[in-house]
């Protein structure tokens, strides 16, 4: 089976066995670990509410900067990683939603119009509009992920959330392209396919863990988050409501890890577990009176130790710390969405643990910072709770919230007549006969 195959409309059941309704399951295929969640959604009075019922989760293999690099290895990973769920949960799964942070994820801004043939907006023409402008649009050697309307505007009035039952000549809406280079999602989706195990969808590691991360009014009021993983470091800005822009640098944990091994000569697991125990971003006055033992490299027998300052530790993990958030910060004012996102900051992925972390961001950026974990699941142990985990919970959280709007949403689009609508590509956008055609969605 090709990777096209794999993305056609057709919809497969989440989990085998007869009470699979209302069950998901989310993969979070990273470069230091593969998360898997298996989750039900609960009814509550303030509506669905997913919980957590199976987790597995596994050192990753053959997997770097989030691109898989050794698909047998990958394989055996994300196998063991869904067993692992599937035994806590007591079923089999069959199908996975997956988290992406490999292809150089970029965002493309299009605006599109059609002349209405009647007066009113019903709820066919916003569907056909944003059908119609996804089959216009083609960037060479990439894959839309997601498409998300930012915009409505109905003849000169623009600014509206939702045109159904207004009256007008014509209907444009303004939509947040999100696309990532097809080899690296080919290469997934092989992985998967070895597992037995088909590929529900696909969603960028920024935006599944905001969903996760940010609460309601940052989201409104807008909020920038950077996902700190250990081969890349992506960040999402969302304001009004909707997800405006997202970006990705390949650094990340591992990165500081390797500078640590090299500066202190030690191997990557002794360099790994240093960072993690005395590790921080920010000086302190203490640092040059505290040594810390350092096993050594060698080819000799028996373990060998040094020692060094703390200060030393330190002084190799913040300027490759302080250059990952100005690259982030860069590329954000480059893409003109810098100061949209207001004055919050929020970090999550587990580089954000490390000591010192929020405090540094918060000096590069000029913002307030905080630390999250993923909130608005149940279900979820002490292990993994933390911030490592918000975007394979964020996955959860989007699957329950597309399976109410597949109840309550529009209709879908088979037997409608094609439409060509004008469409208006921005910040490196195409034209003409996307390879995937995918609904539009929001936040």
């Amino acid at each position: 089976m090709s990777v096209f195959d794999l993305f056609r409309s057709r919809q497969p059941s989440a989990v085998s066995g007869p009470k699979s309704q209302g069950v998901c399951a989310a993969l979070d295929v990273g470069s230091s670990k593969i998360a898997c969640f298996i989750a039900r959604t609960d009814q509550t009075i303030a509506g669905p509410r997913p919980r957590v019922i199976g987790v597995g989760h596994q050192s990753s293999r053959g997997v770097r900067a989030g691109a898989v690099v050794d698909m047998d290895a990958a394989a055996e990973a994300i196998r063991a990683a869904v067993e692992q769920a599937e035994r806590m949960a007591g079923m089999a799964v069959n199908a996975v939603t997956v988290t992406l942070s490999a292809g150089q994820p970029a965002s493309t801004r299009l605006a599109a119009e059609i002349d209405l043939p009647q007066r009113e907006i019903t709820e066919r023409e916003p569907r056909r509009l944003l059908d119609g402008a996804l089959a216009e649009f083609e960037m060479e050697d990439r894959v839309v992920l997601h498409a998300i309307p930012l915009s409505w505007s109905v003849d000169d009035h623009r600014g509206i959330k939702d045109p159904r039952g207004m009256f007008g000549k014509t209907l444009g809406v303004e939509v947040h392209v999100i696309t990532a280079a097809i080899g690296p999602l080919r290469n997934l989706a092989s992985c998967i396919e070895r597992c037995h195990l088909d590929l529900k969808g696909v969603v960028a590691t920024p935006y599944a863990s905001g969903l996760s991360a940010l609460a309601d009014d940052e989201v409104k009021l807008g909020a920038t988050l950077i996902d700190m993983g250990a081969g890349a470091t992506t960040a999402a800005v969302f304001a009004e409501g909707a997800l405006l822009h997202i970006d990705a640098v390949p650094v990340g944990g591992s990165h500081v890890t390797s500078d640590v091994a090299r500066g202190l000569s030690t191997p990557l697991a002794a360099a790994e577990r240093l960072k993690t125990l005395y590790g921080s971003a920010l000086d302190s006055p203490e640092d040059d009176q505290q040594m810390i033992e350092v096993p050594s490299v060698s080819g000799e027998t028996g373990a060998v130790y040094d020692s060094a300052p703390r200060s030393l530790l330190n002084s190799i993990i913040r300027p490759r710390l302080e250059e990952t958030f100005e690259l982030i910060r860069d590329r954000l004012d480059a893409a003109g969405v810098g100061k949209t996102s207001g004055r919050r900051l929020v970090l999550t992925g587990g580089g954000a643990q490390l000591p010192g972390a929020a405090e540094l961001a918060a000096r590069v950026f000029g913002k307030q910072v905080r630390i999250a974990g993923p909130c608005g699941v149940s279900g979820l142990g002490d292990a993994v709770s933390g911030p490592a985990f918000s975007a394979v919970a964020g996955v959860v959280r989007r699957e329950t919230r597309g399976a109410a709007e597949a109840i309550a949403g529009p209709p879908r689009l088979s037997g409608l007549p094609t439409m060509r609508p004008r469409v208006r590509a921005e910040a490196g956008g195409g034209r003409a006969g996307s390879m995937w055609r995918w609904f539009a969605e929001s936040f």
